[in-house]
């Protein structure tokens, strides 16, 4: 077979908020566990099996580090033990209750979930994934701390959310990232200077930002750092706002399920179709499907790059990219397909590549003006900063100014004397940052939990308030005992430390955006389907089902 010009990529992002120890049912730890079970593992399945036969470089994997810790949490992973053993429970009173088929299926998949969870995740997801990293089998992205919308974020924070995860992911997996997914893939202009600060050398936009041009690569404005935009026309086939494989017929449907074991038994069967009429799901059909799909998504990554290479007069690439929690838990059959396409694209002579590949074989244009960007709808800022979330867009400038203030208040009490490390101050900056995170304003945006996403932004910003409040009244015994307190359900990062936060004045975070228009249909990207960050909001639905 003739060799494909040019190189794809796949890149998947992993993200879900801190969820431990706030809520379990339906919004909550539910939620890991369900990605935990229906994704990760699987997806590491899947990887591991392919680097056994020899392949490498398959695919670029971000990894959020609010997601690491809770994959490495003693908590979450007593929880999700604990989760995998009901999951068993639940398929068995299925068979019981006399749908037999769907028990089977159910419990064959969560017996080989806990056996694959007890023999390589028991001590955490670090050694798992540093094993995929040493062999080569995925580049790994990092990324801020607990997902912040960074054109938004004050520039002291965001340079700490920033290094601060570069090194927690070092400190988990041996490996500091040199590319990273920024968060909703949002821009501001002079962002790429602080990736260039801390070392970041590539990072993912939506293709929209490039002015629909995602061929290659472009350095960003003067600087060498580099942005690899989606293909959207590729990542798109597979799930966009209206269409995409998992809507298939023949796939397990999502959004129905079987009220007394919380199991869904259903194919999608037809769009119209209400949940009680739908057809039983069946893996052979199921399967019959996924073979269809993949040999429609190779033809469409093959053509893509011909016709992009012929375009652009030399070797193109094609980067198609989606959030990893599609893959297993949105869509049943995911893994099933990402396991098949990855063998089957190099057989149709594609050569498939990460980002870092991309980036070392010269898959790198001209440089380009980037502006303000994200991939959520209408590919600006409007679901982070508009009317809808002003009041939570005030709440964070308030909290972090709160912040900022106090730390550096805390700092000049010490005078020029060298400080020691302060858990107080450290327990102030988790708690800002858990205060800011984008998945808040997303989710009141699309009104998918939205109750729950205000409840985690105002009890966050509480936290802030009473520690700051203790500590400008001087009561030191009273902060530290706060601080320990929010710390018993908020003490992830524990390497954080508040003294590399960086000194002087703080400025002010940039004016948020004035593009806050209607949504436009064909740049829509996430307000109606799991292509984007969408994909992790959490609806009221049974077990903590993700829904837009």
């Amino acid at each position: 077979m003739s060799e494909v010009p040019g190189q794809f990529t796949l890149v998947l992002h992993s993200h879900l908020p801190w969820l431990a120890h706030h809520g379990r049912w339906p919004v909550g730890e539910e939620w890991l566990y369900q990605s935990w079970a229906a994704s990760y593992l699987p997806l590491v399945d899947v990887l591991r099996t392919l680097a056994a036969e020899g392949r490498s470089h398959l695919l670029t994997l971000g990894i959020t580090p609010v997601l690491a810790a809770q994959l490495d949490d003693p908590h979450c992973l007593a929880g999700m033990h604990h989760w995998l053993g009901n999951w068993q429970l639940r398929a068995d009173e299925a068979a019981l209750a006399g749908n037999v088929a769907l028990g089977r299926h159910e419990h064959r998949l969560a017996a080989k979930a806990l056996a694959d969870f007890e023999t390589n995740w028991r001590h955490g997801a670090a050694p798992v994934w540093r094993q995929l990293i040493d062999a080569e089998t995925i580049e790994l992205l990092g990324g801020p701390l607990a997902h912040p919308f960074q054109p938004l974020l004050d520039p002291r924070l965001r340079a700490f959310q920033l290094a601060e995860g570069l090194a927690d992911a070092h400190q988990r997996w041996g490996h500091t990232p040199r590319g990273i997914w920024a968060p909703e893939c949002g821009y501001t202009p002079g962002m790429e200077v602080g990736y260039a600060d801390a070392g970041v050398t590539h990072f993912m936009v939506d293709g929209p930002a490039l002015r629909g041009d995602s061929s290659l690569g472009r350095p960003v404005r003067e600087s060498d750092v580099i942005a690899f935009g989606r293909d959207l026309h590729v990542s798109y086939r597979v799930w966009s706002p209206k269409s995409g494989y998992p809507g298939q017929s023949a796939y397990r449907d999502f959004h129905h399920y079987d009220h007394a074991t919380g199991l869904k038994p259903s194919r999608v069967t037809g769009k119209s179709v209400e949940g009680p009429d739908k057809a039983p799901y069946d893996p052979e059909l199921a399967a019959a499907a996924v073979g269809r799909d993949v040999d429609d998504f190779v033809r469409t990554v093959v053509e893509r790059l011909c016709s992009e290479s012929a375009r652009i007069g030399r070797p193109a690439l094609v980067v198609a990219a989606f959030d990893t929690e599609l893959f297993g838990h949105w869509w049943h059959e995911g893994p099933q397909w990402l396991a098949q396409v990855l063998r089957a694209l190099p057989e149709a002579g594609v050569t498939v590549g990460t980002l870092a590949d991309a980036r070392d074989r010269g898959f790198v244009g001209a440089p380009v003006p980037l502006a303000d960007s994200s991939w959520g709808s209408g590919k600006d800022w409007r679901v982070w900063a508009g009317d809808q979330v002003r009041d939570l867009v005030e709440l964070n400038d308030e909290i972090i100014r709160l912040t900022l203030d106090t730390v550096d208040k805390m700092r000049e009490s010490h005078g020029d004397a060298p400080s020691l490390r302060d858990p107080v101050a450290d327990q102030l900056l988790r708690e800002a940052v858990l205060t800011v995170s984008s998945d808040w304003a997303f989710m009141v945006s699309k009104d998918s939990a939205a109750g729950y996403a205000r409840e985690r932004a105002h009890q966050h910003a509480h936290a802030v308030r009473e520690i700051a409040a203790a500590v400008g009244a001087g009561q030191v015994a009273k902060a530290g005992q706060l601080a320990a307190g929010w710390g018993a359900a908020d003490g992830l990062f524990p390497a954080l430390d508040a003294r590399r936060l960086g000194v002087g004045h703080r400025a002010t975070a940039p004016e948020q955006a004035t593009a806050v228009g209607s949504d436009d249909s064909t740049a829509e990207s996430g307000a109606a389907a799991p292509v984007s960050d969408a994909e992790r909001a959490s609806a009221s639905v049974p077990v903590g089902e993700k829904r837009i």
